[in-house]
């Protein structure tokens, strides 16, 4: 058990709203085709908004929610799967667009791709606990405007843009939160079902032979789901055992909104009630690494999530990782 609690919340999403019908006639989708398929009615798209800018708004939400100033923050971690740019880290952009004190905090990211807000929850819990930072800030920001491949409209459709953001602190005396145990587990053996080659050293911007559909996300969804399904089981049961709990003990469970077919998975197979559920999908969509921040903080601020409550963060991501978390909110 780590004395660490997310003591604020806090989350942005862009002006504007895409609706099913604009998609499927982008598309050449059947009329109501998206919303059969992937449960999803609508998703907020980025225009002018830039990921640090969403970053910084949700933090700041995420400070008044605490109590907080920005100028009480030790670090600033990013965990997203697209960057601002490639080099420096997004952090030090946000904490710039937060107006914190220049050399104030420590900024840096981590990339686990739908998974990096859980892993960074991760990593800053045991940070924290020890001592080397007192408060931070940890955010998830995705904007997905130019990744999207319109020949894979399967993956085209469940894509969203958000921002999501916590404040993380030690536990004070007398207080319940904490975080009880976390577990990531990698089947490389799933790399290759969920990819974006292009922007890297193998596929670099400035080769000739690097092509734009290399610069496009590519999901083998029908694989994903597969290998997923095959592995959630065991993983989630190796977790329970080593956690303690009963699964019928979690007051609420946080997915990853991969998917409708995903999120019933854990219903219909992985032993949890409809009522556990946190579902913002339907009018958000899949909000890549911002997904899983985005459902706790809106559960949080819209009553549902209350404090004292144990709330499992349960996901998969590309890799292909499967994650879970628990804590006492």
């Amino acid at each position: 058990m780590l004395p660490v609690k997310i003591a604020g919340l806090g989350y942005c999403l862009p002006d504007h709203v895409v609706q099913n019908a604009a998609l499927e006639r982008e598309l050449g989708l059947a009329e109501g085709w998206i919303e059969r398929v992937t449960g999803i009615r609508e998703r907020r798209r980025a225009t002018q908004e830039t990921s640090a800018e969403m970053a910084a708004e949700a933090g700041r939400m995420a400070l008044t929610h605490a109590g907080l100033d920005v100028g009480d923050l030790d670090a600033i971690v990013g965990a997203s799967t697209g960057p601002q740019q490639l080099i420096p880290c997004t952090a030090a952009f946000v904490q710039r667009a937060l107006g914190a004190p220049d050399g104030g905090s420590a900024c840096f990211d981590v990339d686990a791709t739908c998974l990096s807000f859980l892993v960074g929850l991760q990593v800053v819990s045991h940070l924290v606990a020890a001592g080397v930072y007192g408060t931070v800030l940890l955010y998830s920001s995705e904007m997905s405007r130019w990744s999207l491949n319109p020949q894979e409209p399967e993956s085209a459709v469940l894509i969203g843009d958000a921002a999501a953001a916590t404040v993380i602190t030690r536990t004070p005396p007398g207080e319940a939160s904490a975080v009880w145990r976390s577990q990531v587990a990698t089947h490389s053996s799933g790399a290759d079902l969920t990819a974006f080659i292009g922007g890297g050293t193998r596929h670099h911007p400035n080769d000739p032979t690097t092509t734009p559909a290399m610069n496009l996300f590519h999901m083998d969804g029908p694989a994903v789901f597969k290998q997923a399904t095959r592995l959630a089981g065991p993983f989630l049961d190796s977790f329970f055992d080593r956690l303690g709990w009963q699964r019928d003990e979690v007051d609420w469970v946080v997915p990853h909104q991969a998917s409708g077919m995903a999120l019933k998975q854990l219903t219909a197979r992985l032993g949890f009630r409809p009522d556990q559920l946190v579902v913002n999908l339907p009018t958000r969509g899949n909000c890549i690494a911002a997904s899983l921040p985005l459902a706790l903080a809106e559960a949080v601020h819209g009553g549902q999530v209350q404090r004292g409550q144990r709330v499992l963060l349960v996901g998969t991501g590309a890799g292909l990782s499967i994650g879970a978390l628990a804590l006492t909110y």
